[in-house]
């Protein structure tokens, strides 16, 4: 869709201001780093485990103190290795994933279905927004596309002036249809999939309830964006139109959308369809996964007439542009290694435990949740989060009885509303930047709905703590 670039944008000679998110990596090492000399000031402690199916449960109340057993700062170093070593089999996973995007995203495939699609609905306003939010919420919610959604911000502006709506309008689209779907995350593997990896629970099982919170919120975003849209279409001074970057798509404007396109594409949601129905009805975990990722990838490589080495230059360019992603991963890990050899996981869980104890066990699950929404402000990595807290909040579902599978919904939701709204979340705050949106003026407008899907959020988690949302 390059050759429409300066049909769609004719004045993009400044370049939007770069907005610095927060290192993300230094953060967790500082984190590792605090976790190390905590070893040196908490008691060490072991709570007493059994096997029950397979899992490790641990036993309420069997917790005693045992000799500290402090991290050395050479300790501080060899945990970022072994983390990753711990994490190798979702570090590969997630680097596969990467490479796949990148190949499909190679031939064009994506950007001309969602060019094309957009273009046909922006004569009948309410579809236009509903369906482009649609197609950007089944990218976050099966294959968690964040930052490869901001390349069509500037795609989606253009057809929303088009209709009389405004530069927030455009964004919002992308940025709460992505959400939306990363939030709920039906599929998602950079969030439900590791968390539940860790959590020893079926890969993608519990799908139907995270079906129905996605049609909630779904429905909400919708409704909230194109109100506000109309309201600015009413009322042009109503609206926000920046710095002039953006203007109007013109209506002789085509986006071909080829054969060669919708065949990767055949081909890319049937990889799909396969991975969800091999978790669900097979047991596959992550390397029969990785395995359908890599037929697909050859398969797109057929279709899109790819040497070798253009495969490979494709892959490697995708598996590059997730391999940050990849290393935070195995970074999380290592504090967690480092809690272990401090043996004072188990001593965090107790002193957590102990805080939620005049906790109604009903209302544990919505205690895990702000918890987890704060954690998120420091680490918005999903993948990242997931990765540090689930070792912990697993066993801590164990002692306030919630079940594991309410503890990754209550890290799923948690983590996704706070993308849309965090000025710590990089990708998000970088697609404020592209549209030249304040990040005061987007809370001002969003926040009511913002809000109201942390409400629904806590509801939800609470109902599935209530109805013992399983299978475990």
């Amino acid at each position: 869709m390059s050759e429409n670039n300066s049909a769609k944008e004719p004045k993009q000679a400044s370049e939007p201001k770069q907005v610095k998110g927060i290192n993300t990596f230094l953060l967790l090492f500082l984190v590792l780093v605090v976790a190390a000399i905590f070893s040196y000031i908490l008691p060490a402690g072991q709570f007493e485990r059994h096997l029950v199916d397979g899992r490790n449960i641990v036993i309420p109340g069997s917790y005693e103190n045992i000799p500290r057993t402090p991290v050395s700062p050479f300790g501080w170093f060899t945990a970022v290795p072994a983390g990753l070593t711990a994490a190798a089999p979702i570090v590969f996973y997630v680097i596969m994933i990467g490479g796949m995007i990148g190949v499909v995203n190679s031939t064009g495939a994506i950007d001309a279905f969602l060019g094309a699609a957009t273009y046909k609905m922006r004569k009948r306003q309410f579809l236009f927004v509903a369906i482009t939010m649609f197609l950007f919420s089944m990218g976050g919610a099966f294959i968690g596309m964040a930052e490869e959604s901001l390349m069509y911000i500037p795609i989606v502006i253009p057809l929303a002036l088009a209709l009389g709506f405004d530069v927030i309008t455009g964004s919002a689209m992308v940025v709460f249809g992505m959400g939306i779907g990363f939030t709920t995350a039906i599929a998602n593997p950079f969030t439900v999939g590791i968390a539940q990896s860790i959590a020893g629970l079926p890969m993608f099982s519990g799908i139907g309830y995270r079906i129905i919170i996605y049609i909630i919120f779904y429905a909400l975003a919708v409704g909230f964006v194109y109100r506000y849209a109309r309201k600015v279409k009413d009322d042009p001074s109503k609206g926000f139109f920046g710095d002039g970057r953006f203007q109007p798509l013109k209506d002789d404007v085509k986006i071909e959308f080829t054969l060669k396109h919708k065949l990767v594409l055949i081909t890319f949601v049937l990889g799909i369809i396969t991975i969800i129905c091999g978790a669900i009805f097979g047991g596959w975990y992550m390397d029969e996964m990785s395995g359908v990722f890599l037929i697909v990838i050859i398969i797109v490589a057929i279709i899109a007439k790819y040497k070798p080495d253009k495969l490979m230059a494709e892959f490697m360019k995708g598996g590059q542009g997730i391999l940050a992603g990849a290393l935070i991963i195995g970074l999380a890990r290592g504090i967690v290694v480092v809690l272990t050899n401090g043996n004072i996981i188990d001593t965090i869980l107790f002193y957590a435990s102990n805080g939620l104890q005049d906790v109604p066990p009903s209302l544990s699950a919505g205690g895990m949740f702000i918890v987890q929404a704060l954690i998120h402000f420091l680490v918005p990595s999903g993948s990242g989060q997931a990765m540090l807290t689930m070792p912990i909040m697993i066993p801590l579902a164990d002692l306030v009885h919630v079940t594991h599978q309410t503890a990754c919904l209550v890290f799923t939701l948690a983590d996704g509303i706070g993308n849309t709204l965090f000025p710590t979340s990089g990708y998000f705050m970088a697609g404020l930047a592209i549209a030249g949106i304040p990040w005061q003026k987007w809370v001002k407008v969003f926040i009511p709905l913002i809000g109201a899907q942390y409400v629904i959020a806590i509801i939800a988690v609470l109902i599935a703590n209530a109805t013992n949302y399983g299978p475990f």
